[in-house]
């Protein structure tokens, strides 16, 4: 199973960006994912598509945040961000994991800043 991502229900999107931080003592990180033209608010079902959340998914199983905010410019979609908030080293080394299975059946690559 490829990892991949979803913000409707059996749309798989493909993300644009994702910014990661991490504090200090590495207790919280945050993961900022930017969706430019989601494919789940384009085309014929864009209307009928129901965005409850970003999904992250694969064989470990699914991961989920509700933090999903959708931008609009004169009433057409302007993009998506979901912000994934990260609790601990155990949840860290989950995130880490998924975002290499992702990055890898997506062709993305690390760029440190």
């Amino acid at each position: 199973m490829t990892a991949k991502i979803q913000l409707a229900l059996g749309i798989d999107e493909e993300a644009t960006d994702v910014k990661i931080t991490r504090s200090k003592d590495g207790d919280t990180s945050v993961a900022v994912f930017i969706f430019d033209s989601p494919k789940c608010m384009s085309g014929e079902n864009a209307n009928n598509n129901e965005i409850l959340g970003m999904y992250m998914i694969d064989e470990e199983g699914e991961m989920v945040t509700r933090n999903v905010n959708a931008k609009f410019i004169n009433g057409k979609s302007a993009g998506i961000e979901a912000i994934h908030k990260i609790e601990g080293e155990r949840d860290w080394e989950r995130f880490l994991r998924f975002m290499n299975r992702y990055a890898e059946s997506n062709g993305m690559s690390l760029n440190k800043a």
